[in-house]
């Protein structure tokens, strides 16, 4: 076997079971400890591989999180269904606050103009809430994201604590065991003071998400109140949500699990 068909079947390899050893190289292709050196040295040039003690793991890699701008583009059908389902939650005379995710944004697009209130750092939902004459907009003033198209520092979280609403929908990029996590700290710390200020935690996350950690943790998953997403989760993912008496909603009507 020539060297770069090694290299390729090495690189599979550790797809497949994330480490490999030198000893497994030489037993697996009848090559000498120093030609398996040799191999993960050139990979490790190529930064396809980690060398370690005794042999090589893959390289961390994160998925980039694009722009808000961009993300808008993207937006999957799944988003769209769980965003529906989410406003149909929403009633007249209701005090609410929406985050800055791209599905809650599909949220803030079904909910009908009726008098209620909405309180949100996205400039975006302002914008898409805007036409409807009978829904009382409240911007938080902040320093804008740019890129993300959000307000956040301490003015932001500050006037939060003027308001108690009856449902915060807040999107996430992970949801799991050890909590919900975001990708940028300024953003979470906005979530973290929404979360506190909320009767009822709602989450829209699309199933992706589910069993996922990001960077930044903004809240306990015993401290949301309901989940919406677009699959029934696996058992093992059920019995989390469970244990932490966090009720499921399926965007397609169906519903699992008792608060």
């Amino acid at each position: 076997m020539y060297q770069e068909e090694r290299l390729l079947s090495i690189l599979d390899f550790l797809q497949k079971n994330k480490r490999i050893s030198v000893e497994e190289i030489c037993t697996m292709y009848h090559v000498s400890r120093d030609t398996a050196r040799r191999d993960l040295v050139k990979l490790e040039e190529e930064n396809s591989i980690i060398r370690t003690r005794g042999g090589a793991i893959l390289p961390s890699i994160q998925e980039e999180i694009k722009n808000y701008s961009k993300r808008l583009e993207t937006v999957s059908q799944e988003k769209k269904i769980i965003g529906k389902k989410a406003a149909s939650l929403i009633y007249p005379n209701d005090n609410i606050i929406l985050d800055t995710s791209t599905t809650v944004q599909a949220c803030a697009e079904h909910i009908q103009n009726m008098d209620c209130t909405i309180i949100t750092n996205s400039i975006n939902l302002a914008e898409v809430l805007s036409n409807r004459s009978h829904i009382n907009i409240q911007l938080l003033g902040g320093t804008l994201h740019k890129e993300h198209r959000f307000l956040y520092g301490s003015s932001v979280v500050e006037k939060l604590s003027d308001y108690y609403v009856d449902k915060l929908f807040v999107g996430v990029i992970g949801i799991s065991e050890t909590g919900l996590t975001i990708a940028h700290e300024e953003d979470g710390v906005v979530k973290r003071k929404m979360v506190k200020q909320a009767k009822q935690v709602i989450v829209l996350a699309d199933h992706t998400k589910l069993g996922t950690n990001h960077f930044f943790k903004f809240a306990s998953l015993d401290d949301v109140d309901l989940l919406i997403t677009d699959k029934t989760p696996p058992k093992a993912f059920m019995e989390v949500l469970r244990k932490n008496n966090v009720d499921l909603l399926i965007a397609d009507g169906e519903t699992k699990g008792d608060k």
